[in-house]
């Protein structure tokens, strides 16, 4: 491939899931690929470049970020995919586990994001897509901070898109719903448990475990951050399966209270007034 016609993408968290798969299809939509991952990987399941890169680390990304532009000269299109979830009741968890939680969901974000626009300006346009989740649209009972980071996450994308849409650079989010990586089974669990949400808390374990059977396959997310990064004129945000379309949908058009009530017995939690 000519590196020097070709566009340059970076995808943090490439080692697996959707990251991985994310890579894989940029690759054979003809992008030279970087990935990051926190620990040393093989590149070869990505077919991508795998730098190390620790999101939540000021100097390790600007470090990754300098690799890429004194390789390729150039940065087209930044996928910011790292991230983890914790699962529990809000309560339940220190502030310092959700600070680490939103240091690397939402800060390593906007520490990648900051690291590439003034490239991304001098070159007169580029890319930013960011991983969100139908979570970030809708309640996360019992995953309540991850929900409240991906709220954070959309709630930022969206506004800096307005900010550099003018500088030729678009921001845009992709937002999947239950996808079979292995998400459910690299959860944190809550620091601080308390009994009291003992039988909701494996309930809503239950319900996370079925869901995940008939998931979407993360390719389906990377086939839509293919589209949306090559999409002469992108849309704001992509809805990533027939589920997280039906979510997206639900929440945009049905009142309030009939959602509410649908949301709570979809969760298996107790009908209230």
């Amino acid at each position: 491939m000519n590196q020097t016609s070709s566009k340059t993408a970076i995808v943090t968290g490439a080692t697996s899931g959707i990251g991985l798969e994310t890579a894989k299809a940029l690759r054979a939509a003809g992008y030279r690929v970087f990935g990051t991952s926190r620990k040393p990987a093989s590149p070869a399941a990505a077919n991508a470049r795998i730098l190390p890169c620790d999101v939540t680390d000021d100097a390790s990304v600007a470090a990754m970020v300098e690799t890429v532009l004194g390789e390729t000269g150039r940065i087209d299109l930044l996928v910011n995919n790292a991230g983890f979830g914790i699962s529990g009741a809000a309560e339940e968890s220190s502030v310092a586990q959700a600070q680490a939680m939103f240091d690397v969901n939402v800060f390593g974000v906007i520490r990648a994001t900051r690291a590439v626009l003034p490239i991304m300006r001098a070159q007169k346009g580029g890319r930013i897509i960011n991983i969100s989740s139908v979570l970030g649209l809708i309640p996360a009972p019992y995953m309540a901070l991850y929900g409240a980071s991906k709220h954070a996450v959309e709630g930022y994308s969206e506004s800096l898109d307005h900010e550099v849409r003018d500088q030729g650079i678009r921001v845009v989010l992709v937002e999947p719903a239950f996808t079979r990586t292995a998400f459910d089974q690299n959860l944190v669990r809550s620091d601080r448990p308390l009994g009291l949400y003992d039988d909701v808390r494996a309930g809503r374990d239950r319900f996370l475990s079925e869901a995940m059977k008939t998931a979407d396959a993360p390719d389906i997310v990377a086939k839509v951050v293919v589209a949306a990064a090559t999409a002469a004129t992108p849309r704001r945000r992509y809805t990533a399966g027939a589920k997280a379309r039906q979510i997206s949908l639900l929440r945009r058009f049905v009142p309030a209270g009939v959602f509410d009530k649908s949301f709570r017995k979809e969760m298996h939690l107790p009908q209230m007034p």
